[in-house]
């Protein structure tokens, strides 16, 4: 059986810390067991393999004041449908086989036409064409 840890100590590596979080607020690690999670809106959060999840960012803090934190930034920030779905789309277009149609890729997504071209519209219109704007 492999062991990873002597592998890392015996080229002067140390251990990587295993059980440790990282708030998202504050970035501080601590020990898994005291982490806060929670589910918050997010419109550019699709899950990678649970469709189930799209639409919900998974949050880690490191008490209840940061979640909370957290969670209000993100009740402040707009829930933007066509975001949604483009990252559905995103999702289906980087993983598997490849998609050649519209109509394959609504039965990928569970989206109509129309939902997937205005999700391309408000991702053209929200590209980063190298800070020119």
């Amino acid at each position: 059986m492999w062991k990873r840890g002597k592998r890392g100590r015996r080229h002067g590596r140390p251990a990587k810390p295993v059980g440790l979080e990282l708030c998202d607020l504050c970035g501080v690690t601590f020990p898994a067991d005291r982490a806060v999670r929670g589910y918050v809106p997010d419109s550019s959060a699709a899950h990678p393999t649970d469709d189930w999840f799209d639409g919900l960012r998974r949050v880690t803090a490191c008490t209840e004041a940061h979640f909370a934190a957290v969670r209000e930034g993100y009740r402040l920030r707009p829930f933007v449908q066509e975001e949604l779905w483009a990252a559905k789309i995103e999702r289906e277009l980087t993983v598997g086989t490849p998609v050649l149609t519209i109509n394959q890729l609504g039965c990928r997504t569970g989206l109509h036409e129309p939902e997937i071209r205005r999700a391309i519209a408000w991702h053209n219109a929200h590209l980063d064409h190298g800070g020119q704007g």
